[in-house]
């Protein structure tokens, strides 16, 4: 590890790459602290997933059509968002089985994106990237991205935090008090959204579930109140990405799966003493 923090010294590309895991840290702690809460993990599984399709697009579009304005980025948030908006529309209404449409959102997702990247001249160089992520490609726009999107999510959960804390906790009793339920659960999933943006650059479509859920759950083994959970999500996030990253260095591993084994590893051994812990 101590290998990797010496190149970040040379090397802007760590730099860029390290400053990106601390970045999206903070949308994992926070969002990913209300969607473990929640118990909605598969709402955020289901949007991660559809974002391939928003991914593949704004590539199509940008070789074939010249739509330079059409970044990924840009593509990805269109997707994630357009797919929150219908889940919350479908879970309010209570017209369809929601298991279903997230299935369905899921699925649809990766094939639409499959095919758009299959349409499009020389895909292969970034379909492995947009699956499993490309942390190490960072740019400093990227980064400025990121900013913006976190800055984002921190100014929504300051603005909306009330609200989002009944909801979160008692949907029914914050709706018989008059909270405005339907508003909060549409910026919940708003949020969501941002969020697996966020990761997708540094985990892929296929890992941002676990890196949304997975540090959140290990702080819930021991936090019970919501912000000292958001803060120490967030801060177990940031040293599984940070760690995860240095680990991959020397044995050249892929940046977004060790990441994903090492926030695995840490929310076992948090288990088990909480769980060790209990029996004391």
């Amino acid at each position: 590890m101590s290998e990797f923090f010496r190149a970040c010294l040379d090397h802007a590309l760590l730099r860029q790459a390290l400053l990106a895991a601390l970045l999206t840290s903070i949308a994992c702690g926070t969002v990913g602290t209300l969607t473990v809460v929640r118990r909605s993990t598969y709402v955020a599984g289901a949007v991660s997933h559809s974002v391939l399709a928003g991914l593949g697009f704004a590539r199509y579009a940008t070789v074939v059509l010249g739509w330079s304005f059409l970044t990924p980025t840009v593509g990805a948030l269109l997707a994630a968002v357009i797919s929150a908006l219908v889940v919350v529309s479908i879970t309010l209404r209570g017209q369809q089985r929601v298991d279903t449409v997230l299935s369905a959102l899921w699925a649809v997702g990766m094939a639409a994106g499959i095919a758009f990247m299959a349409a499009t001249p020389g895909y292969q160089e970034d379909l492995m990237g947009y699956l499993f992520g490309s942390i190490l490609f960072v740019s400093p726009t990227d980064l400025s991205v990121m900013l913006t999107l976190d800055l984002v999510v921190l100014a929504a959960l300051a603005l909306g935090y009330r609200g989002i804390l009944a909801i979160s906790f008692n949907e029914e009793l914050a709706r018989l008090r008059g909270v405005r339920v339907a508003l909060y659960e549409t910026l919940l999933a708003l949020l969501v959204a941002v969020a697996v943006v966020l990761l997708v650059k540094v985990v892929g479509v296929v890992l941002a579930i676990a890196l949304l859920t997975l540090p959140a759950a290990t702080a819930a083994t021991f936090a019970r109140r919501l912000v000292p959970m958001m803060a120490a999500a967030t801060l177990i996030g940031a040293l599984v990405s940070v760690g995860g990253l240095a680990l991959s260095y020397a044995p050249e591993w892929p940046p977004g799966a060790t990441i994903t084994l090492l926030a695995g590893a840490v929310y076992l051994l948090a288990s088990g003493l909480a769980r060790l812990l209990r029996r004391t």
